[in-house]
């Protein structure tokens, strides 16, 4: 599939038309187009064979054509010709947070800044304060997400970095036969996120193996070529993919090897030290003689441990745990029952009740909470008072109609900066579900703010609790020992958000929150049917952070989630 490579070249020529002060409705149309390539579960060549890439929304003739001249060519002549007409690092710059078009194009034309090197450059020695428009407090805060996002570029995160292991586990096994082949390193693990992409392949043809993937159709250069071994760059970003072939009896051998973690790995070599055992990526040794190593299961058991959950390979106890047969049961995908934080097209979701509901019902669901924003986000399309008691009817007479599902009434209330909410508790009593959060005035003491709406008996979970995205910002001042105390008081739920780009809560505080007896909820906050599926990032951290079912607010069935909060709304009126 080359849906992420179109994607992300429509999304870079909306940076470059920005740069040039373009008109904003061409702008808009390429970063929409770039949105719904992201998220389209089919293979766009499939669409162009089918004369389908029109039925997509906002897709007219110039984007049609521009997809079929990289399907024929593997280049679009605009976007060529955009860059050239822009130093090659200036548009990067629009991703540093604070740092809008204008400023860049001032910079650019004032102090010649081309790239992140000279933005450093002028923000050290005070010519960039001294630009129109700028103030001390301005230049300190592009200062630090300077900083941060250029730290943050070494690192590929998890939402990018699964899909593209995944894609190229597809295409090479289209073409080669292996004995088997998985995903490695730290994408193994769910961290959110990686340096590279690790893949391990079983094979005794290590040299076609090898010959095949280097000439895979994402390859963009190739760092090494070898009869085991294979590194490759991958699209524009250079993203980074190392593949290794073993042989079949040393799979399981290398497989644990290759995921690590290396902490993990050294607590392994020591234990087997401990039993005169050599352990390594061919397999376990007693002296020269191989004992196991075509499967981790019997790599863990020669050293006398149960399997442990790749997830859980972080040298944070689990081997001793293992040792002593008591591993948590970790969460699986089956276990949820549903999704309680998800939008529609009522806010700034683009399907509707209903059509996020099949989806819902699809994956298996029993229920489905819609908790579009309420009125204060005006610029996610808010929902006000009326509207939603609009949606509450539509919902109820919905639910006449769905046969063994259930959607849930909810809202996704602001916490204002004073800490009151959104809707009054006179709205908020007549739904089934209530998420609140933080989406504005992040400086503005958050961990009141967030206390004071678990005071509130309506406010059933709090979203997204420290407002990060990875890669593009961190998380505002909060204390989260504060926020899981009040919520272990008033019972209150706290969302592990499986949006890639938040993971949020991490997978540490996520385990804090859950060793101090909180209950998490696991959701998407999807805006789009596609999203609904993310849910298996949040599955990945909730395992990182050893969550079991028995932890998760959403892995209960309907009628106990609706006698969950009923509970609560009781013992903290």
């Amino acid at each position: 599939m080359k849906n992420l490579e179109i994607a992300e070249i429509f999304s870079k020529i909306a940076d470059i038309l920005e740069l040039k002060e373009e008109n904003i409705f061409k702008i808009n149309a390429y970063r929409k187009a770039s949105r719904v390539l992201k998220d389209l579960q089919d293979d766009v060549e499939d669409l162009q064979n089918e004369h389908r890439l029109k039925d997509l929304p906002g897709f007219g003739k110039a984007l049609v054509g521009k997809i079929d001249e990289y399907l024929s060519s593997g280049k679009i002549s605009r976007y060529e010709e955009l860059k050239s007409e822009i130093p090659k690092g200036l548009a990067k710059l629009l991703r540093i947070q604070n740092l809008g078009p204008k400023t860049v194009v001032l910079a650019h034309k004032k102090l010649n800044v081309n790239n992140f090197q000279d933005l450093n450059r002028v923000i050290e020695d005070g010519s960039f304060a001294r630009l129109s428009g700028m103030g001390e407090k301005k230049v300190e805060n592009i200062k630090k997400n300077l900083k941060f996002f250029i730290s943050s570029q070494k690192k590929i995160s998890l939402g990018n970095a699964q899909p593209i292991a995944e894609e190229i586990i597809e295409l090479l096994t289209q073409k080669v036969a292996v004995d088997n082949i998985s995903i490695a390193g730290s994408v193994r693990r769910k961290k959110e996120t990686a340096g590279d992409i690790d893949i391990l392949v079983a094979s005794k043809s290590g040299k076609n193996v090898i010959d095949t993937f280097v000439k895979l159709p994402l390859v963009t250069d190739i760092i090494a070529h070898g009869e085991t071994k294979g590194s490759v760059r991958i699209n524009e970003e250079g993203i980074q993919v190392d593949l290794r072939v073993v042989q079949p009896d040393s799979f399981g051998a290398a497989l644990q090897y290759f995921t690590g973690s290396k902490a993990h790995n050294i607590k392994l070599r020591g234990l087997a030290k401990k039993k005169s055992l050599k352990i390594n990526e061919y397999g376990v040794f007693k002296g020269e003689k191989k004992i196991c190593g075509a499967t981790e299961k019997e790599v863990y058991n020669s050293l006398g441990l149960n399997w442990i959950p790749p997830e859980m390979r972080e040298d944070r106890g689990e081997v001793e745990l293992a040792a002593e047969n008591k591993l948590p049961d970790l969460i699986e995908l089956k276990d949820i029952k549903g999704d309680l934080h998800v939008h529609s097209n009522y806010s700034d979701g683009r399907y509707s009740i209903c059509e996020m509901a099949e989806k819902a019902k699809e994956l298996g669901y029993e229920y489905l909470g819609i908790c579009d924003h309420s009125k204060a986000a005006y610029y996610a399309n808010g929902v006000n008072e009326e509207r939603l008691l609009a949606q509450m009817n539509e919902i109820d007479n919905l639910n006449k109609t769905m046969d063994g599902f259930k959607i849930l009434k909810g809202s996704e209330v602001d916490i204002l900066p004073d800490g009151s909410l959104d809707f009054s508790y006179d709205i908020l009593k007549q739904l089934d579900i209530v998420v609140a959060s933080i989406h504005s005035a992040f400086k503005q003491d958050p961990t009141e703010r967030v206390i004071k709406a678990m005071e509130n008996p309506y406010v059933d979970i709090i979203a997204h609790p420290t407002g990060r995205l990875i890669n593009i910002r961190e998380g505002y001042e909060i204390d989260l020992r504060q926020i899981f105390e009040k919520a272990n008081q008033t019972g209150t739920a706290i969302e592990l958000n499986s949006h890639p780009d938040r993971l949020d809560l991490s997978d540490l505080n996520a385990k804090k929150a859950a060793d101090m007896g909180v209950i998490i909820s696991i959701d998407t906050d999807s805006h789009r049917v596609e999203h609904l599926t993310n849910m298996r990032y949040g599955i990945g951290t909730a395992r990182r952070a050893w969550l079991s079912k028995d932890n998760v607010l959403n892995c209960l069935s309907y009628e106990k989630i609706l006698n969950w909060r009923n509970e609560r709304i009781k013992n903290n009126k």
